[in-house]
């Protein structure tokens, strides 16, 4: 079965959970590869599988092919893993429906999927990067649901959500809080200073913003949003096999920097071994 027949399979089974971008309401139909809203307007789903949800171009923001395909593989290696197990035992065993946040090419809601072992969860991954989600329909679409879509007009219903996660991306509370639930979480992974030290140390010199981050603003804010919110300390150490040393500096925004240095063999030598420090708030 072809992707786009597989995804309009999803929203056939799961569309209550979507609406309409433009003017926020249900979709009333999901025909001739397309759905339409009740008030008349038709998005399709395209070959790769996902609907453009954008009224405009999708952004690039340095996430290339390239670049996506690096972290595919980074990821799939187990990068992100023991986070990934960590938010799921903060989401309940019965069915849900969750959303992932700036999903990329996809990999950690995959992870997720494969860990909860629940047939009817309803999981969807948005961007704005067009190139990340053409990459993330390679995984499982019968599965899960993916979309090019902007984080202040998520195209989701009020209060159809029991989850919103998001990892290293922007957040937008006031639409994380309409899309949930009552009682829905909002589960969202932030770097500390340690994350990925050893590349930040290889990267840039020791009085660099870059090697000295500092996510007190971030986690501030979103304790101001949510009082009741917790922090769950994870951390841990990934072990880089060869191959996948390039694809770490490669899939990294670390490395964009204007004092970035140009990793040769003998630095990356040095990556064998990588710390894996993140918080992940909870509300």
């Amino acid at each position: 079965m072809k992707k786009r027949e597989l995804a309009a399979q999803w929203v056939v089974k799961h569309g209550e959970m979507l609406a309409c971008p433009i003017c926020q309401a249900a979709f009333a139909a999901v025909e001739n590869q397309s759905i339409r809203c009740t008030n008349g307007h038709q998005w399709d789903f395209n070959r790769a599988g996902f609907i453009h949800f954008l009224q405009g171009a999708s952004a690039q923001n340095g996430y290339d092919q390239a670049m996506l395909a690096a972290r595919r593989r980074v990821l799939t290696a187990g990068l992100f893993k023991p986070m990934v197990a960590v938010i799921n035992t903060y989401l309940p065993s019965q069915p849900i429906r969750l959303i992932d946040v700036g999903t990329g090419e996809g990999t950690p809601l995959a992870q997720l999927d494969e860990l909860r072992h629940q047939a009817d969860d309803a999981l969807a991954g948005f961007d704005i990067s067009k190139a990340g989600v053409n990459l993330a329909t390679q995984l499982d679409p019968a599965k899960l649901f993916f979309c090019v879509a902007d984080l202040r007009k998520l195209p989701f219903q009020t209060a159809s959500l029991d989850a919103v996660i998001e990892l290293f991306s922007p957040a937008d509370y006031d639409e994380f809080d309409r899309v949930l639930k009552p009682g829905g979480k909002v589960l969202k992974i932030i770097p500390t200073g340690n994350y990925l030290r050893e590349l930040r140390n290889l990267l840039y010199p020791a009085d660099d913003q870059h090697r000295n981050y500092d996510n007190h603003l971030v986690k501030d804010r979103f304790l101001q949003r949510y009082p009741n919110g917790t922090v769950i300390p994870i951390n841990y150490r990934f072990k880089l096999a060869p191959e996948l040393r390039k694809d770490l500096v490669a899939m990294s925004p670390l490395h964009w920097g204007k004092q970035a240095r140009q990793l040769g063999e003998a630095e990356l030598a040095n990556l064998a071994e990588v710390t894996v420090e993140v918080e992940l708030l909870q509300a």
